[in-house]
C-alpha cells in the first residue's frame, strides 16, 4: 500500500527572543516581545516558542554568552522552529554566526518590519521606498549569504520554494540600484509635491491622521468621509501610502489624509525612505492623533508616535482620538500626557464620530467670519466657491445681484472682500 504524505507547504515556525538590558527594562522588554509576536503573526509566521534573556555584557560575535546561545538554539530546535527572530538588532557578523551555530534562519526586528512593509506595498512609490530600505539594510550583510537573499520581494517569506527570487548583487551593483531608486523617488516626490500644491491652491485646510500602527486610522477616515475607500484591515501596516479625502462639514470642506502607522524601534532606514509619505503629516494644519484605547500598551504607543512626529517636524495643533472604546467595558481610557482636546470614538460602531467631525471642523475653521456679500451676475462663479469652501447661511437676490450671508474661513477673505456689504 502506498503511503501518502502531506506535501502542502506549512507556515514557517519562528522562535522569538526578547532581550532586556540597561536600556530596556523587564516590563518594556516583555511588551516588545508581545509586539514582536504580533509582527510575526502579520506575516503568516507561527510562533513556535519564545524566551526572554538578560544581557549584562555584550559579546561581539553573538551578542549573548555561549551558554545562553546554546540554550536558545536547543529550545528553538526542541519546538521545531525554522527560524529564530530577535527583538534586538543584530550586527551582520552576529546574524551570520547565529545561523552557522543553529543551522536556522535568523532575523532581527528591523528585518522583520522591512518584510512586513514589503508585503503591504501596493503602489510604485511604496515599493521603491521598501526596496531602498531593504537594500540599505542588506548592503553590509552581503557576506551573510547570497543564497538567502529571498528577503527581496518575490517568493513567500520564509520559504525556499518555486518562484523565489535569488539576487546575486555585489556591493557596486547594490550601490548603483540604491542610486537609481533615489533618482526615481525624486521624481515621485516631485509629483507628490505638485499634487500637494494643487490642494493648497484650493485653499482647503488639511488634517493628517497619525498614530501607532493598527490604531484604526484608516477605519476612522472611512467612517468620517462616506466616499472614502481606504484599505482598512486588522493587521499591522495595512496603510503605506497616504490617502487624502475631502470631508464636508457645516463650515465648509477640509482635506483629511491617512498616513502610515508608527511602531517602536522602527528601522531608521524606513523612516528615511518614507519621509515623502510622512511629509503629509509635517505639512498638515491639524494632526488627528489616533490611539487604540483598548491596547494595554497605549501609553508607550502614544510616546512612540509623538517621538516620530517630533523627528519629522510635525508641530501642528493636535486633536487626540481615543479609538476602539467599544472594546472598553468600563469606558476608562488610558491616562496620557496630553492636555489638549480629546474625543472618544469607535470606528466599528460609529460612536463619537459626530463629535470627532465637529472637533476637526472647529479646529480647522476657528478663524471663520460671518459676512454678507453682494455678488454681481458677472462674478456669479464666486457663489459656488462659497458653497464649496465656506458655510452659506442664506442666499437671496435684490434684482441686480446675489446676496449671500455666509461664514468664511480667513483664507477666503481677500478673494471676497470686494463683495462685502457692511
Amino acid at each position: 500500500m502506498t503511503e501518502l504524505h502531506d506535501t502542502a507547504a506549512r507556515p514557517e515556525r519562528a522562535f522569538l527572543v526578547g532581550v532586556r538590558d540597561e536600556e530596556v527594562r523587564a516590563p518594556e522588554a516583555e511588551s516588545l516581545l508581545r509586539e514582536l509576536a504580533g509582527l510575526v503573526k502579520s506575516l503568516g509566521i507561527e510562533t513556535a516558542g519564545s524566551m526572554m534573556v538578560g544581557l549584562r555584557a555584550r559579546v561581539a560575535s553573538t551578542m549573548l554568552g555561549s551558554g545562553k546561545v546554546d540554550e536558545i538554539i536547543a529550545a528553538a530546535k526542541a519546538e521545531g522552529a525554522d527560524s529564530i527572530i530577535f527583538d534586538k538588532a543584530l550586527s551582520p557578523v552576529q546574524q551570520r554566526n547565529w545561523e552557522k551555530l543553529s543551522g536556522l534562519d535568523v532575523y532581527d526586528r528591523a528585518e522583520l518590519i522591512i518584510d512586513i512593509f514589503a508585503s503591504r506595498a501596493r503602489t510604485r512609490e511604496a515599493s521603491l521606498q521598501v526596496e531602498l530600505a531593504r537594500l540599505r539594510y542588506s548592503l553590509p550583510r552581503l557576506a551573510h549569504s547570497y543564497g538567502d537573499l529571498h528577503r527581496q520581494r518575490g517568493g513567500r517569506y520564509g520559504t525556499k520554494g518555486a518562484g523565489e527570487q535569488k539576487i546575486e548583487l555585489d556591493r557596486r551593483q547594490i550601490a548603483k540600484r540604491i542610486a537609481d531608486i533615489e533618482d526615481e523617488l525624486v521624481v515621485v516626490r516631485r509629483s507628490r509635491a505638485t499634487q500637494r500644491k494643487r490642494r493648497e491652491r484650493l485653499g482647503l485646510k488639511r488634517a493628517a491622521i497619525v498614530g501607532y500602527t493598527n490604531a484604526g486610522k484608516s477605519s476612522l477616515l472611512n467612517a468620517m468621509a462616506s466616499t472614502a475607500d481606504v484599505v482598512a484591515e486588522d493587521k499591522l501596516f495595512a496603510t503605506l501610502d497616504p490617502t487624502t479625502r475631502r470631508l464636508d462639514t457645516s463650515s465648509g470642506s477640509v482635506l483629511v489624509t491617512d498616513t502610515v502607522g508608527f511602531v517602536r524601534n522602527l528601522p531608521h532606514g524606513l523612516v528615511e525612505a518614507f519621509k515623502a509619505t510622512l511629509e503629509e503629516a509635517a505639512d498638515a494644519d491639524l494632526l488627528v492623533h489616533v490611539v487604540d484605547a483598548s491596547d494595554p500598551e497605549a501609553a508607550a504607543q502614544f510616546a512612540t508616535t509623538m517621538k516620530v512626529l517630533a523627528e519629522i517636524g510635525a508641530t501642528a495643533e493636535t486633536l487626540l482620538v481615543y479609538n476602539k472604546i467599544d472594546r472598553l467595558p468600563d469606558r476608562a481610557v488610558p491616562s496620557l500626557p496630553f492636555d489638549g482636546v480629546s474625543v472618544l470614538t469607535s470606528a466599528a460602531t460609529g460612536e463619537g464620530l459626530p463629535e470627532l467631525v465637529a472637533a476637526v471642523e472647529k479646529a480647522l475653521t476657528a478663524d471663520a467670519r460671518e459676512l454678507t456679500l453682494r455678488v454681481p451676475p458677472e462674478d456669479y462663479a464666486v457663489v459656488p466657491l462659497l458653497y464649496r469652501e465656506a458655510t452659506v447661511l442664506s442666499e437671496d437676490h435684490d434684482g441686480e445681484a446675489t446676496i449671500v450671508r455666509c461664514r468664511i474661513p480667513e483664507r477666503l477673505g481677500s478673494r471676497v472682500e470686494k463683495y462685502r456689504v457692511d
